[in-house]
């Protein structure tokens, strides 16, 4: 797009993918922006992760207030600041973060800022912090989803939410560490805080699984056993640092106890989140080790577990969202990761799409052949 916004500019001219209704395709359509106000910032989105939690509110697995405008993984270029903004300016690349803490709550204080009270009360009901509404599109407003709306040529986000990083990384490996890769290498280091030598299985190999996947070779995991029901997943985690691939329409536990003197490994990531796999999950864990769950279903999904083996061989299950850490401080360690060589970025993409074509991203998305869809400007 060519840059035409001025400060004095009531409102800008933008595009954006707007979900009208539940089940039915985005409308990629004229709508308007208006400018940030105090302790937000204008970024320009140069590219945008397409991910499961964008499909949910598509299909209607997760009720939500509609219009919306969806995406919640991206990256750009700060083109404008409000007032009372200090940390950013206007020329600065940034991911977005859709969790922006308050630091002053509870969950803030304890160092989980993923929990932070004022990101359940606004951005899971799709708000900026502020309450305004900032993007308008038939005569009404237009929820930002998540709070940043990254299907978007420009979005407003809270300051907070807009994470400062090095000019010369391209934006489409930027685009997923707002999500995919923050969720599935924090669900390693934060949440499991896997030592080094361990030996895990990761239940599904799409694009937070990839990122566990690779959060475990750089924890030093003796062995990463990916699972998948896909072949073309179970092959790009092996470039991702799997050592060893099982087919997931077979028989898994017998052939992860197999491949780990009988035992089965000490910590198992479910990044699917369904009953099937929590139950898999656990009959793939030694005595004494863990499940962490990434993995978001429907909201009315329930998931059983067998209680007394669960008591009996002292088993775990830990609930892991975003990473389970601080994203403003795990996003750019993440990114000293790339720059280090540590971590893979730009090998996470495996399709470019323009904005017109959300609606091909997501169908491709659904039915994935592994890796993440980038939509580009």
């Amino acid at each position: 797009m060519v840059w035409q916004y001025k400060r004095q500019d009531a409102a800008m001219h933008i595009h954006a993918a707007i979900l009208w209704a539940q089940g039915q395709p985005l409308s990629v359509e004229a709508a308007e922006l208006d400018g940030p106000g105090a302790g937000e910032v204008l970024v320009e989105l140069k590219a945008a992760g397409v991910c499961h939690s964008d499909l949910h509110p598509v299909r209607g697995d997760w009720p939500v207030r509609t219009p919306l405008v969806l995406g919640h993984e991206g990256a750009g270029i700060v083109r404008d600041v409000g007032p009372s903004v200090s940390t950013l300016k206007a020329g600065d690349h940034v991911v977005l973060c859709w969790a922006p803490a308050c630091g002053v709550c509870a969950p803030c204080l304890e160092g989980r800022a993923v929990l932070c009270d004022r990101v359940e009360k606004v951005t899971f009901r799709n708000k900026l912090p502020s309450g305004a509404s900032r993007i308008h599109a038939r005569g009404q407003d237009v929820a930002p989803f998540l709070g940043t709306a990254c299907f978007s040529d420009l979005v407003v986000v809270p300051d907070a939410g807009a994470i400062k990083v090095a000019a010369d990384i391209p934006f489409d490996a930027l685009a997923t560490i707002g999500c995919a890769v923050i969720t599935g290498v924090g669900a390693v280091t934060n949440a499991g805080q896997v030592p080094r030598g361990s030996k895990v299985a990761v239940i599904g190999a799409g694009g937070v699984g990839l990122n566990v996947v690779q959060g475990a070779t750089i924890a030093g995991c003796e062995r990463i056993i990916a699972v998948d029901v896909r072949p073309k997943p179970l092959e790009i985690a092996t470039h991702f640092g799997a050592t060893d691939t099982i087919d997931a329409s077979g028989d898994v536990a017998p052939a992860v106890r197999a491949l780990t003197a009988g035992r089965g490994v000490d910590f198992v990531f479910d990044t699917v989140g369904s009953a099937a796999t929590l139950a898999l999950a656990f009959a793939c864990t030694r005595k004494g080790g863990a499940v962490v769950l990434t993995g978001l279903s429907r909201m009315d999904a329930q998931g059983a577990i067998a209680m007394f083996p669960f008591v009996m061989q002292e088993k775990r299950l830990l609930g892991s969202v975003y990473g389970s850490g601080q994203p403003a401080r795990d996003i750019p360690r993440l990114v000293s990761l790339y720059q280090e060589g540590r971590l893979k970025l730009g090998e996470l993409v495996s399709r470019t799409y323009t904005l017109d074509n959300v609606n091909a991203a997501l169908t491709a998305l659904a039915a994935s052949d592994g890796a993440r869809g980038v939509i580009r400007w």
